[in-house]
């Protein structure tokens, strides 16, 4: 699909993105200035604070953003404000340092005159200082909201939205049109936002110094007079976009909210689910944004932000429970449901008939050199060969610790790949054998060979949709049609999916709806 028909068939939910976007920057921006200032003009006369408070900006400009949203997460969930206070911090630096900066290197003369004809403390400062220190506070601003628009697409990944949501879906599905879908409208509006802050940046600075003031009086004026047009029109769309997106989100239906973890097969799981419930009861159901991982999830529904979503039965027992893994399909998912309900109040449902459990994966090339059709057989090679696997999978003793152990495996090279960037690496030779998921419909797509886990190392990993306890007793309508989906779900019927998705460049929402409108579970 090319991108001009990707935008015309999706340009509603570009469009929403977009606006997304441009709140979450807006929101942030504007608290980034009403803590910036203050703290830039503070630390001009408190001198003490000076070290300390850009000391303590600078530090949180070099942490990393997804180390920031790690420790954000626990404190203040998901979506729209923990994006929005990282993103304020990051922007924090370059205000206060330019307050600062535009306020202590005004000549000290022009201070004296203006305490020689009496004005206050709070008059000079008000009158003198940030008048003539707007230019350069300004340029700080420019700086940090161009900044902020970049930054804003970590939102995505903690359920905020904006454009990164498309550029994190496109990273995933090896869909390069949907990646500039999301990357080019982010450029343009980094464009525009650089724009609309040189206007402000030009009309704070006094007349008396700019040049082309005294060069062409007319032609002048009336430019600064066109400048505030496109800044009155600017902010009265805003107004607009902005005001419809606010009265939308703050709609009283009935309803509830689903969501899930980033990658394929879940935002098809989530669409089903939502369809199916919307389908057979009454409530609207909120299709949240895809989240990072599990442990996101699991906090997000302990803070009331998620309602439901589908997770596997191995990854409960064995990631969130910390159980040794077991391969006893019916303890695992009996020691879930009974711990799930215990810890968390969240209720498992009845799993779905297909089992989305880990494979090992490697090309026909690596497969017929080393005659390799199990996992055992790569115990002759393992020290030959690179791995790439997730992050998530590097790390689970149901993944490569446990693994290397019960196979007696050593590879040449370690390394994490997230997404679909590891079939990718994969295909350039750049890893030799990855981590993926059996119903995965990347391994049809790059005509890789699944190893055979021929000690049963892997646990289960049924599908099974889980559900806040408050929501299960307040509608308890949503079970029954929940719990038929799963009988009409099976391995080979979940890759074919995925394949259409990862492959034909289908979107999620729609393989789900065809699906179920197939089988007549929808209208």
């Amino acid at each position: 699909m090319n991108l001009f028909n990707y935008v015309a068939e999706n340009w509603e939910q570009i469009l929403s993105l977009l606006v997304k976007h441009i709140e979450l920057t807006c929101i942030s921006v504007a608290f980034a200035i009403l803590v910036g200032v203050p703290l830039g003009v503070l630390i001009c006369y408190v001198k003490k604070l000076d070290k300390p408070i850009l000391g303590v900006a600078n530090v949180l400009q070099s942490i990393p953003s997804m180390a920031l949203l790690g420790f954000a997460i626990p404190l203040l969930g998901i979506g729209t404000l923990p994006a929005v206070v990282i993103v304020i911090l990051y922007s924090l630096l370059p205000i206060i340092k330019n307050t600062y900066t535009g306020i202590s290197n005004i000549n000290q003369q022009t201070i004296e005159a203006a305490r020689g004809i009496g004005l206050t403390k709070m008059q000079v400062l008000t009158k003198v200082q940030i008048p003539l220190a707007l230019p350069v506070i300004m340029a700080g601003v420019r700086i940090s909201a161009v900044t902020a628009v970049g930054l804003m697409t970590i939102a995505a990944f903690i359920g905020a939205g904006g454009l990164g949501y498309l550029v994190f879906s496109g990273i995933r599905t090896v869909n390069n049109t949907q990646i500039l879908v999301g990357a080019i409208p982010a450029c343009i509006l980094a464009l525009a936002v650089d724009y609309l802050a040189s206007i402000v940046e030009n009309l704070v600075t006094p007349v008396s110094l700019q040049s082309d003031h005294t060069k062409n009086e007319k032609n002048f004026f009336k430019k600064r007079k066109m400048q505030k047009g496109i800044l009155i029109t600017t902010a009265c769309i805003l107004a607009i976009l902005l005001g419809a997106n606010l009265f939308q989100n703050n709609s009283n239906k009935k309803s509830i909210t689903i969501s899930g973890i980033d990658f394929t097969e879940q935002e098809i799981l989530m669409h089903m689910v939502a369809d199916v419930i919307e389908e057979n009861t009454d409530i609207t159901v909120n299709r949240a944004n895809l989240l990072g991982g599990t442990s996101m999830c699991i906090q997000a529904m302990e803070r009331g932000d998620i309602d439901l979503y589908v997770e596997y039965s191995g990854t409960g027992y064995v990631d969130v429970l910390k159980y040794s893994s077991s391969n006893d399909m019916q303890l695992v998912y009996d020691t879930v449901k009974k711990d799930f309900k215990e810890k968390y109040n969240i209720d498992v449902l009845k799993q779905m008939d297909f089992n989305n459990t880990y494979v090992m994966a490697v090309t026909k090339e690596i497969a017929e050199k080393f005659n390799l059709k199990t996992i055992s057989d790569l115990r002759s090679c393992s020290n030959q060969l690179k791995s790439g696997t997730t992050f998530e999978f590097m790390n689970r003793e149901d993944g490569l610790l446990g693994l290397t152990k019960i196979y007696e495996l050593k590879f040449k090279e370690d390394t994490s790949i997230n997404g679909s960037l590891r079939y990718t690496a994969l295909q350039n030779k750049e890893i030799d054998i990855t981590s993926a998921f059996s119903t995965d419909g990347l391994l049809k797509k790059f005509d890789l060979v699944a190893l055979e886990d021929d000690k049963s190392f892997f646990p289960p990993y049924y599908a099974i949709p889980l559900v806040r306890g408050e929501v299960v007793a307040q509608h308890p309508e949503i079970i029954q049609p929940i719990e038929e989906l799963g009988t009409y779900l099976t391995n080979e019927i979940m890759m074919e999916l995925n394949y259409k998705v990862d492959e034909l460049q289908q979107q999620p929402r729609k393989v789900a709806h065809d699906f179920l409108k197939e089988k007549g579970i929808v209208r």
